[in-house]
């Protein structure tokens, strides 16, 4: 089974909320993936998508720059959601007018529903109203030919509209956020009702049909691959060993960044509970002397992630003839690493961006197409123990990025005690399994103190909690007052150069999870 037979095409014009489309959209058990709104013609039409939907951006479609797609995907007989501004571009492409509200909608409103079919089938039309969630200072003031209004708002006279004759259909509202109570109820009429998908989008599916694919691309062939002990390259090696067996050698690399006791639990782990055959490279003095003097977070990370693939390039050369390097690279790795509208990228990871240019080992990434919950149920579907499928996410930059400024074995002595406190605590209280993640930063700056009546100038600490699904966004853990105090009292009065504990109550976006 092509489990990528049936596919939702996300083209996506710069709105925050894009990756929960792609979220709702596989929670129905529907393949969905995003493209730049830039993305030709020819290539969706290559594609053949069940559907397209055009996210929400912060643009008006008036403006002289608005982003644009091809207006001619509207003739290719495909079933199209316009959601807020790709609902108003649908509006303005096809001769209908936008313009600037009179009344902005920000937040929870009351939808009144006039048409029971397409994406409203099932819910009541007239005076029941369903709380919807508005983003949006333009409305859509005069339709193009053919459509009508399928509801309305207090400021929107056509808040969803219908072409009733073809499946395009666009919404003021945003279905995929929480807020919007008939989110669930929209997205499935959607994709069921319009495009006529099949739910087959299951972990149990993409074991099957992704194994046959390493197995085709690798043949007889030797694999390595990057196995930091985290989620991600766990199951990658959980899969890829499920494909080739023996044929695949696992590379662990101690870049001298991780956790105080973490490599020597994390050999014995793999030795014990795994079938995977681990070579363990000591590379502390090297990773180090690299970030010597280093305090650019993107040149760390390029460092870190280039040093990785210079090891694994000579370790495979004792090995033979090795062509292919697997490695736990996600969707939101990809999606960061990649820019839709001509801005900054985030920050590149060294998955992805921190490549070398020239790489003698051709890649395989068998998760690029999930996200984390997906990559955790999978590990569960390859028999992983949960102990592995639920730790905490870690980057593989390491404690390299949670040191603001420069590296050195003095500052990572001092994190990694710190480190351990939290995890410590963390646990003790329930909350580790609770958070998404949940970890110490050392910044790089000091701060005067009192300790025994004597006047201290030391270093300053930054807890990071984050509630989180997928890692698109995150809100800061309301962690208990009591647990934050015991975390600080015991960072202060055990760790030797630390004065000062912070709590970062900043959420993503606008902020990342890291601090680098």
């Amino acid at each position: 089974m092509n489990i990528h037979s049936e596919k939702i095409l996300i083209l996506d014009f710069g709105s925050q909320t894009t990756q929960l489309i792609a979220r709702r959209i596989r929670e129905q058990k529907v393949y969905s993936e995003i493209h730049p709104y830039t993305l030709p013609l020819e290539k969706i039409k290559a594609m053949q998508p069940k559907g397209i939907v055009l996210s929400g951006g912060p643009a008006s479609v008036y403006d002289e720059d608005a982003p644009l797609s091809d207006p001619a995907l509207f003739d290719l007989g495909i079933p199209v959601l316009g959601i807020c501004y790709g609902a108003q571009l649908m509006t303005q492409q096809l001769g209908g007018k936008v313009e600037r509200a009179l009344k902005r909608e920000f937040g929870k409103s009351d939808l009144e529903i006039k048409y029971s079919g397409g994406i409203f089938a099932g819910l009541e039309t007239g005076s029941s109203q369903y709380q919807v969630w508005m983003s949006h200072g333009d409305r859509i003031e005069a339709l193009p030919a053919g459509f009508a209004a399928s509801a309305v708002s207090e400021h929107s006279p056509h808040a969803a509209i219908r072409h009733q004759d073809q499946k395009l259909v666009g919404v003021q509202f945003h279905p995929e956020v929480a807020h919007t109570l008939i989110g669930t109820d929209v997205l499935r009429n959607f994709i069921f009702g319009l495009c006529g998908c099949e739910p087959n989008w299951t972990m149990h599916n993409f074991v099957e049909t992704t194994v046959q694919g390493i197995r085709d691309k690798v043949g007889q062939g030797k694999v390595i691959c990057a196995l930091s002990g985290g989620v991600d390259s766990s199951v990658t090696a959980a899969l890829v060993h499920k494909a080739i067996g023996d044929q695949l050698t696992c590379i662990y690399v101690n870049n001298g960044l991780m956790r105080t006791g973490e490599t020597a639990s994390l050999m014995r782990y793999f030795r014990e509970k795994t079938r995977l055959n681990v070579i363990d490279i000591d590379a502390e003095d090297y990773f180090l002397d690299r970030l010597e003097g280093i305090v650019d977070p993107e040149e760390k990370r390029k460092r870190i992630g280039y040093g990785f693939i210079k090891i694994f390039e000579e370790e495979a050369g004792k090995l033979g003839d090795v062509k292919y390097l697997a490695q736990g690279t996600l969707y939101p790795d990809v999606i960061e690493s990649v820019s839709f509208r001509g801005g900054a990228v985030i920050k590149s990871h060294h998955n992805v961006g921190g490549l070398p240019e020239r790489m003698k080992l051709t890649l395989i990434e068998p998760l690029r197409e999930l996200f984390k919950d997906e990559v955790r149920e999978l590990g569960l579907e390859l028999g992983l123990p949960e102990e592995a499928i639920y730790r905490q996410p870690f980057p593989g930059p390491g404690l390299g990025i949670r040191i603001m400024g420069e590296v050195s074995r003095e500052r990572l002595h001092i994190l990694r005690q710190a480190d351990v406190i939290v995890l410590e605590e963390m646990k003790k209280s329930g909350y580790y399994r609770k958070v998404w993640q949940s970890f110490a930063v050392l910044l790089p700056i000091q701060t005067v103190g009192v300790m025994g009546d004597e006047r201290t100038y030391e270093n300053v600490i930054a807890l990071r909690a984050v509630d989180s699904v997928d890692a698109m966004t995150a809100d800061w853990s309301r962690l208990p007052y009591d647990l934050l105090g015991r975390i600080s009292n015991r960072i202060i009065n055990e760790v030797r150069g630390v004065n000062r504990v912070v709590f970062d109550i900043s959420s993503k976006p606008p902020s990342t999870i890291e601090w680098e």
